[in-house]
């Protein structure tokens, strides 16, 4: 018998003892049929078999996510099990060694996708088991949701079945600690170091299946009073008093996810009544029919809204990902009469300066109380300009909001994925709806003003100069070809990008007094163009984020130096693909 022979032998017998235990029987059905095709010869069933059982699915700050599917190394309810006791067991010691003689309170939020709602309710049963005070969200909600319920039922853990704005067959498990498992800053917030590593040593600890503990009751069903409590302080943040316009004609799609119905209800309560759904995106479907990739930023994503906004004659699109932790907005660009969708880092400086807006007007009211403005490293530094301006502090952190959110003082951060935290008192992470109403908001201060949002952002250029961006991303297969490209830059480093030379160089990896270690590369030219290339950390992608940066000495120059910064993009994207060997 040939070492390969004896590897498919194992596999075979592997994923026979796989499928004697799943308690899913359509996955014990899926494994036993893959089992089939992959002894009779099928090279695609073998290779697909192979992968299912080529490892342990990692639990790492963003918890787990990966493809539906039996085996080790996918979504399902065995490793949802497992994960689910791991976590039990770290918040119970937590809050031991925190509050002794104590219980544990933890609750369970679910999207729509596939599955979500049976691992969520598995989830909750096995928390009520290991002795944990377990609430169960009311129905399928959004993120957001969740992360306000954590802080809200003062929660020592949260865990969120979502896959997020991921392919329809994936699904995840995301995990969020407060009360007294973790430290101050971080309560509401998503996992970072050491606490995910702590909570995969508790689930590599756990016995055999059949030694988890199932209750048959005992959790507490929320009742929808939770969804009305968090709209009701969503739609709290808006500022009439201050920002009394309210005329705007809103297309919103919730992408196929469980946003919509929320995001309309915070908009209404807050006197944004003309809101349009785009119909064919309105309902939760977990195969996202209508989009490839149910991600704002995909291409083609925004289509149907797009066409509904030119239909309706709309003033603004705004977009929630499947499960609404994100906000996209799109808006008529007066220079060229299309519809076309904002930048991350556009919105999160027209957010920024709308805060500092509102923050100005409570000043003047006798409220004077400044915070700490906060983004990714990877995102625009046009945003640590309008905070210095205003008297704000600012911090760069590694990319992910389990970051931002844990920033001391906090009162606006944002991600240039889309992410916007606009009330870290109430959501400690990235909140598409409340992020949405107060784009409305400014929105409809502009049109008040007979001012588009475009208006906006160039009155924000022409104070702290014009900041373009642009993003390359590649696709891998194969996550060592990731690896390659990272080590080709560092044995191989360019010398200039755009036609300007590096003066600065940073290996993330090294971190710093402000930044911990991560795997990332950023350069700075003696122009102050910034390129930052990073693997993607929920993606098999290499992601790579340029920024130039453009003084503009008047509104008549605006165009111009539009045009000027879109070719230095050009050149240093020509640069990055060289330097990347591509």
């Amino acid at each position: 018998m040939t070492s390969s022979d004896a590897e498919f032998e194992k596999l075979i017998s592997d994923a026979g003892e796989w499928a004697a235990q799943d308690p899913d029987p359509i996955t014990a059905a899926a494994l036993s049929e893959l089992t089939g095709l992959a002894s009779s010869g099928v090279a695609a069933a073998r290779q697909q078999l192979e992968d299912s059982f080529s490892g342990t699915l990692q639990f790492g700050t963003a918890g787990l996510r990966a493809a539906l599917g039996p085996g080790p190394n996918r979504m399902n309810r065995v490793v949802v099990r497992r994960a689910a006791a791991g976590l039990a067991s770290f918040l119970k010691d937590a809050v031991e060694a925190a509050a002794p003689g104590t219980r544990p309170r933890a609750v369970v939020g679910y999207d729509a996708r596939h599955n979500s709602d049976v691992f969520a309710l598995e989830s909750a049963a096995i928390f009520t088991a290991a002795g944990i005070d377990t609430f169960l969200m009311p129905s399928a909600l959004p993120t957001p949701l969740l992360a306000y319920a954590v802080r809200s039922l003062d929660c020592d853990g949260g865990v969120m079945v979502t896959a997020s704005h991921n392919p329809p067959q994936d699904n995840g498990y995301k995990v969020y600690l407060g009360g007294r498992a973790v430290e101050e800053s971080g309560r509401g917030s998503q996992i970072v170091a050491p606490y995910d590593s702590q909570i995969a040593a508790s689930i590599e600890a756990v016995g055999p299946l059949d030694s988890i503990g199932l209750a048959e009751s005992g959790w507490t069903e929320l009742p929808d009073s939770i969804t009305g409590e968090y709209e009701a302080a969503m739609a709290g943040l808006a500022d009439v008093e201050n920002f009394p316009a309210r005329e705007l004609k809103i297309v919103l799609t919730p992408m196929h996810g469980v946003g919509g119905e929320t995001a309309v209800s915070v908009l209404s309560a807050a006197g944004f009544t003309d809101v349009s759904l785009v119909e064919e995106q309105a309902a939760p479907d977990p195969d996202f029919p209508t989009v490839s990739f149910p991600n704002p930023e995909e291409p083609g994503a925004l289509d149907l809204a797009l066409a509904a906004a030119a239909r309706l004659g709309a003033d603004i699109v705004l977009a929630n990902d499947p499960d609404a932790d994100r906000a996209a907005v799109a808006a008529q660009d007066p220079d060229t009469g299309a519809w076309r969708m904002l930048r991350g880092d556009e919105v999160g400086a027209l957010l920024g300066a709308h805060v500092v807006a509102r923050h100005a007007a409570d000043a003047r009211q006798g409220d004077a109380s400044r915070g700490v403005f906060a983004n990714s490293i990877v995102s625009s530094r046009l945003l640590s300009r309008i905070a210095a301006a205003a008297g704000f502090a600012h911090e760069e952190t590694l990319t992910g909001f389990k970051w931002i959110s844990r920033v001391p003082g906090l009162v606006y951060g944002y991600e240039e994925a889309l992410g916007y935290c606009v009330a870290p008192e109430l959501v400690r992470d990235k909140d598409g709806i409340s992020a949405s109403l107060l784009i409305a908001e400014l929105a409809a201060a502009a049109k008040a003003e007979g001012k588009t949002i475009f208006d906006t952002l160039d009155e924000i250029y022409l104070v702290h100069g014009l900041h373009a961006s642009d993003q390359l991303s590649i696709r891998v297969a194969d996550l060592g070809l990731l690896d390659a490209m990272m080590n080709r830059l560092r044995a191989d480093p360019p010398e200039s990008f755009g036609g300007s030379a590096i003066e600065t160089f940073v290996d993330l990896a090294e971190g710093s007094e402000q930044l911990p270690p991560t795997d990332g590369l950023l350069y700075l030219t003696k122009d102050l163009s910034r390129v930052i290339i990073r693997p993607s950390g929920t993606e098999p992608k290499l992601k790579c984020y340029l920024e130039v940066i453009k003084s503009v000495g008047s509104a008549a120059e605006l165009a111009e130096t539009r045009h000027a910064a879109r070719t230095t993009l050009n050149h240093i994207l020509a640069d990055v693909r060289e330097a990347l060997g591509l």
